[in-house]
């Protein structure tokens, strides 16, 4: 009887890797930052930065200040206690090393002798992952009349803790260069740093945040920013609101400490439709929300209606206010310091502490009472806000029902404009929406049909950015391109039914063009704002010129490009100059001493393959995905362009005026 052979596997207790120090966090970098990207580099600037919140927040050192360097290099500095120098008993290192050196070390764990009763940062760990991902990193303690320093190289010391001098101060100065070889690209944004840095001012009132950037390509006009608000949170709404029209004068704001948390929030209704609340725990925005905004949502949704039927501002036979019809136009920040927080996820979006709810919601219940009976009058404009949202809500709903009782969203009959793709694979396909008949004809015979699809619209779409949801499907065509996309719309809304994962907007390069792109924009922000989140919305970009000289042409997508292209090619001919050809009002070819410069003021001016060559085609195209990176920006900049009041937008249009180029008029 013949044996069976069993094949060794070669899994063997040799097969198990034990990695020391921090080469987990270098092995695996995305487990604790969220990736190498360039969000996931900034985090290195939020991991140490949060360490020196944490030393505001315990009480100890007001002022921060951060510096952009050359070489990428990146300096913090606080005016905290400094970081412990004496011997770990554990490790037996001082706890400067330890701290820097090995994961779960710090003094935010909890227990009786801990340094700090809440904190930021990656769930204790944040400053050690940093100088695992930096190939340099210097760290200055000023503490007990010493200044104290200690190098360090991807994460391993490179000599002892040493001390350099003698100082008055207190406080740890720690400067930083990411890894190259972890992070494919360095590239500091001030922009990013200064929104993150603004908003972490706004959750420690009183705290002084500075900002210096001394890279030398930087010019001097953003070379440095200060944020102190010692309104905290309030001021954060109050920034939020800015240039809307508000429903309740007075912001809501309430501070309490009850049992093991701290609770802040800070309120006000505006005159609009979109809801905007932002939690944080322990300075952290949990951007998923978690027991903290419920308790809120809760609270808020039971004393209002409480509130209005104790009131009579709502009838007995008048159904309660929804959590929607209180939510419309709210501008809220919730903040929330605790002990012990347990998020949900590694990046820390959701809190999951169940007290925080209970906890929230006694809080919030307790302090809008007292509100209402101290500003009957705002009390009376929030309830009025949120009935009127309810019949508009009835209204809307009664609209839509008979918009789909009569099959037209029900995607079984697409738009006849629509030419569709074959692919029925969601992955790969794209739609292509266009401006006018004449871009249309091109797109559709210039597009791969197996995968591209394109939808034409004529003229202008309805501005959505103050229009309800009965109003915005009243238009025909924003009700075709929601047939097209096959989601539906509203409540009954399923990204699962989606027909598309690019959405192209492509428009000419006009001013006609941005004015549709804008609208187009704020439809889908308003309304399919996970269209956005999932990355799912583009922008084509088209070429402005075409550069010919003999058989050779060339696109141009910039005035700088096309200047460049003009002087490689000048290089052949040195009588060659620009005509410039924008100053003319017909669209006919310049030639300029054998160069040839073609200005496309529309995509109908491009024949089917040079649309495809130049905007179409994946191999060789440009495209822009649209993100919400700064949802409050973002808010913010569609309520000043497509809102009703005019004064922001004519600020806005005077401040920067200046800087527009080629406007075609």
């Amino acid at each position: 009887m013949a044996k069976t052979q069993r094949k060794k596997s070669g899994y063997t207790a040799e097969s198990i890797q034990v990695l020391e120090g921090l080469e987990p966090v270098r092995r695996r970098p995305g487990m604790y930052i969220g990736g190498t990207s360039i969000e996931g580099l900034h985090h290195l600037i939020w991991e140490v930065v949060s360490n020196s919140i944490d030393e505001a927040m315990a009480g100890y050192g007001k002022y921060i200040e951060v510096k952009l360097l050359p070489d990428n290099l990146v300096s913090v500095v606080d005016e905290g206690r400094g970081i412990p120098i004496e011997k770990h008993s554990q490790t037996k290192l001082t706890a400067l090393e330890t701290v820097m050196t090995k994961l779960h070390a710090g003094g935010k764990f909890g227990g009786e002798h801990t340094g700090y009763k809440v904190s930021g940062g990656l769930h204790g760990v944040g400053v050690s992952v940093v100088n695992a991902l930096s190939v340099m990193m210097r760290v200055e303690v000023y503490r007990d009349g010493k200044i104290w320093v200690q190098e360090y190289s991807r994460g391993e010391a490179k000599a002892k803790v040493r001390s350099i001098g003698r100082t008055d101060k207190t406080g740890t100065a720690v400067v930083f260069e990411p890894d190259p070889k972890i992070f494919p690209e360095i590239e500091w944004i001030w922009k990013v740093i200064i929104d993150y840095l603004r908003k972490q001012a706004y959750l420690t009132k009183g705290v002084h945040i500075k900002i210096i950037d001394e890279r030398k390509r930087i010019p001097a006009m953003y070379r440095r920013a200060g944020f102190c608000f010692d309104g905290g949170i309030r001021s954060f709404v109050e920034f939020l609101n800015k240039g809307r029209e508000v429903v309740n004068q007075n912001i809501f704001y309430t501070e309490k400490q009850e049992s093991v948390m701290l609770v802040e929030a800070a309120m006000q209704y505006k005159d609009s439709f979109k809801e905007n609340v932002l939690s944080f725990a322990n300075n952290i925005n949990t951007t998923e929300g978690g027991m903290h905004e419920t308790g809120f949502r809760t609270a808020l949704t039971r004393t209002i209606n409480d509130y209005a039927r104790k009131n009579n501002l709502l009838r007995e036979k008048e159904s309660n206010l929804t959590s929607d019809d209180v939510r419309e136009g709210l501008t809220a920040v919730i903040s929330v310091k605790l002990k012990d927080p347990q998020f949900e996820g590694q990046t820390k979006t959701k809190l999951g502490n169940s007290e925080a709810r209970t906890i929230t919601n006694s809080v919030i219940s307790e302090a809008l009472i007292e509100y209402f009976d101290k500003n009957p009058s705002d009390a009376k404009a929030i309830i009025n806000k949120g009935l009127l949202s309810a019949k508009a809500r009835l209204a809307a709903k009664a609209a839509k029902d008979a918009v789909i009782r009569k099959g037209v969203l029900d995607g079984m009959t697409l738009p006849g404009k629509l030419a569709d793709c074959s692919s029925r694979d969601a992955s790969v396909s794209e739609l292509y929406i266009v401006e006018g008949d004449s871009a249309g004809g091109s797109a559709k015979q210039g597009r791969d049909r197996q995968f591209q699809a394109i939808l034409p619209l004529r003229g202008k779409i309805l501005n959505v950015e103050r229009a309800r949801l009965d109003r915005m499907l009243s238009s025909a065509e924003i009700k075709a391109l929601v047939i097209a996309l096959g989601v539906g719309v509203g409540e009954q809304m399923n990204m699962d039914k989606l027909r598309y994962h690019r959405i192209i907007i492509m428009t000419d390069a006009d001013v006609d063009g941005s004015h549709i792109r804008t609208l187009l924009l704020t439809l889908f922000y308003r309304y399919f704002e996970d269209l956005i989140k999932l990355g799912y919305i583009y922008i084509a970009q088209p070429p402005l010129y075409q550069i010919k000289k003999g058989k050779e042409a060339k696109w141009a997508f910039s005035e700088e490009e096309k200047d460049e292209i003009i002087k490689q090619l000048s290089e052949k001919s040195e009588k060659a100059t620009d005509l410039d050809a924008k100053n003319k009002e017909s669209d006919e070819s310049e030639q300029a001493a054998g160069i040839n410069i073609q200005r496309y003021k529309g995509l109908g001016e491009m024949n089917p393959e040079q649309l495809w060559e130049t905007t179409m085609n994946p191999q060789t195209r440009v495209m822009l995905q649209v993100t919400i990176e700064n949802a409050q920006q973002a808010d913010q900049a569609f309520n000043i362009l497509m809102g009703s009041e005019v004064e922001p937008r004519k600020r806005f249009i005077q401040a920067h005026a200046k800087s527009v180029q080629n406007l075609d008029v």
